[in-house]
């Protein structure tokens, strides 16, 4: 699959350690086909704008597209038992007690909890944003950094002037809290825009607009969503900037210019998005920093980044880069790069080390840089060895989070989400990560991921590729929200204000299959008569546990044992689904949740799990993969 540009608010160079293949740039384009707008989708389609009117209403989509669909699939000679077809909401009674039976039974077993949660949010919709509500980012969820907190000192810049008597932070977001020790400066964008807001503890925080929206639904505002801008300011207005940054050797740091941070997500492509700063540092220049991910100020960390040490150089050796945007010699001239971690063939100054080897000229020596990266960022944190503190002699990935949580614990750093990569609402609304009180299924559970990945041993999978990305998904997914506010579904049953989103309410619907036609009679809504006569109200969880349990009572019900004992031999005679054919793209959601949903549901029952997945690669349709 293609991959989607990363365009980070963080360094390019920054390598993200966890590859969750979440490239999806073709799939959002089939999606919106060559319309930037719902709209024009509809248009295009061959709908008149009296008939697009009518799909302002959610239940209409279910009137019109279903038929159409069968239509489509008989035309084609597909042979199917269509009395088994169903709609999957709650205007559908008995799909809807369906489901509200399997999260009574998944709540029981606690695998349903609530509580805050990082997830990704779209204020315009004011809900989480799952990803068959995205237009793009589909797979993307959030990304933790820890956010440097980099002090202004006296004697101010004189566009901050009238803040005097506040705390100021310049702040990074970074993905390597262990390098902070290594600081020498931070990096600014001359030309880029960047906001003073006033926090919830009175601080303010420069960064960018899109980052402090971000940290205004994580609680880093007095009000949820809303971000006091106290200063609206360029970068060159704060170059030079002195500043006290966490754990690194240097008293005093200052803001110098980057010009590779890229205004599109947030960090430089000079230092991964994670290099930071310990007492004193000063602001310097940059340009690769991008502005949709990160802060749009970046740490820089000359001895472990490449992209940084190439910089710094370029600045050290160019007076006339340093005049032009008024920096002081002494503000470049003597910070050298710090040893700090010991790299098996690379040495304690991997970054100069590997400039020098790649004979990197500048900072514009992008695709050296690029190299000069992948060569030194794994190796560095797979087998580095830290040089510094109460840290020497530790391999650097057993005391990341310990680094971490040692600014935390002082008040230098916090932590901040962003989603992985750019995720459009399908109400085109840029999203951010919030904090969210909601329901979701926790995944992550030890138990649960075990048994998952024990399905997963006896699945057939009929190639590697499907197997691994199974792997990699089992091996991240952690919590998934499993509640909206509105639209289509079921609503919790012991919580109604929240309805159940539709990548959690259709993960064991194989079963339902089994005794649809008996229930629905081949109605799609299921408002037919019922051939076995049974009502939809009657179908309550005692009657549903009956039927897909082997072990389940018969329960106390008007129904006769005859009726539900041929729903019973339905569901045994196909149960289970010998194969489920979908997507490759589903894989790292819908088709891991099925497993995990069936391994939940029948955990006692394991020849009810499934036995085989065919993920489909992509078909072209107009010159997109779909």
């Amino acid at each position: 699959e293609e991959e989607e540009e990363e365009n980070s608010g963080k360094k390019e160079e920054e390598i993200i350690i966890k590859d969750k293949a979440k490239g999806k740039k073709s799939k959002a384009a089939a999606k919106t086909g060559s319309s930037k707008y719902q709209w024009g989708i509809m248009k295009s389609l061959g709908l008149s704008d009296e008939e697009v009117v009518s799909f302002s209403e959610a239940e209409h989509w279910l009137d019109y597209f279903p038929p159409l669909a069968v239509q489509d699939l008989k035309s084609m000679g597909l042979k199917v038992d269509w009395r088994r077809s169903f709609i999957t909401t709650n205007v559908n009674p008995y799909y809807d007690s369906f489901v509200r039976w399997q999260f009574l039974t998944l709540k029981e077993r606690n695998k349903i909890k609530f509580g805050k949660r990082y997830t990704i949010y779209s204020p315009k919709d004011g809900q989480p944003c799952m990803d068959h509500d995205r237009q793009t980012g589909e797979g993307v969820g959030p990304q933790e950094y820890t956010l440097i907190k980099m002090k202004v000192l006296d004697p101010y810049p004189a566009k901050l002037s009238g803040l005097r008597g506040k705390n100021i932070f310049l702040v990074a977001a970074t993905l390597r809290p262990e390098t902070m020790f290594g600081q020498t400066n931070c990096w600014l964008r001359p030309d880029m825009k960047y906001i003073g807001f006033e926090t919830g503890s009175g601080d303010i925080f420069i960064c960018t607009q899109r980052a402090a929206r971000n940290m205004s639904y994580q609680g880093f505002t007095r009000d949820n969503g809303v971000v006091p801008v106290v200063k609206e300011l360029m970068g060159e207005e704060i170059l030079g900037a002195a500043l006290s940054a966490p754990l690194t050797t240097y008293k005093v740091i200052y803001a110098l210019p980057m010009l590779t941070i890229k205004e599109d997500k947030g960090n430089s492509a000079a230092e991964p998005v994670g290099w930071a700063l310990a007492f004193s540092t000063w602001g310097l220049i940059l340009s690769s920093v991008c502005l949709c991910q990160g802060t749009g100020v970046v740490t820089s960390v000359p001895s472990d980044s490449p992209d940084d040490f190439a910089a710094l150089r370029d600045l050290k050796k160019k007076q006339a880069l340093r005049v032009k945007y008024g920096i002081r010699d002494e503000m470049v001239l003597p910070f050298e790069p710090v040893p700090i971690i010991e790299i098996p063939d690379f040495g304690s100054l991997c970054a100069p080390f590997i400039c020098d080897e790649l004979k990197i000229q500048s900072q514009n020596d992008r695709e050296k840089l690029a190299e000069a990266k992948e060569r030194v960022y794994l190796k560095g944190f797979y087998e580095g060895v830290m040089l510094v503190g109460e840290f020497k002699g530790q391999k650097v990935q057993d005391v990341k989070k310990r680094i971490q949580k040692l600014m935390l614990d002082k008040g230098e750093a916090m932590v901040y989400m962003e989603p992985e990569k750019q995720v459009m609402s399908r109400s085109a609304d840029e999203c951010v990560v919030a904090l969210c009180d909601q329901w979701y299924l926790d995944y992550g559970e030890v138990s649960w991921k075990k048994q998952a990945s024990e399905c997963l041993q006896h699945l057939e999978t009929f190639c590697e590729e499907t197997r691994r990305n199974f792997e990699a998904t089992l091996g991240w997914l952690q919590e998934h929200a499993c509640s909206r506010t509105y639209g289509l579904g079921t609503r919790l049953p012991w919580d109604e204000q929240w309805l159940i989103e539709s990548l959690s309410d259709s993960t064991i619907y194989m079963a339902y299959y089994t005794v649809a036609h008996l229930l629905q009679g081949g109605n799609l809504r299921g408002q037919g008569e019922s051939p076995l006569g049974i009502r939809a109200h009657q179908m309550t969880k005692e009657v549903w546990d009956y039927i897909f349990f082997k072990t389940a009572p018969f329960p106390k019900t008007e129904i006769p044992k005859e009726k539900l004992d041929k729903l019973k031999e339905e569901f045994e005679f196909w149960y289970p689904v010998d194969l489920r054919v979908s997507g490759k793209d589903l894989v790292p959601n819908h088709l891991s949740y099925y497993l995990y949903n069936h391994v939940a549901m029948w955990s006692e029952q394991r020849e009810k799990w499934p036995v085989a997945v065919r993920a489909n690669g992509h078909l072209l349709l107009n010159s997109e993969k779909v």
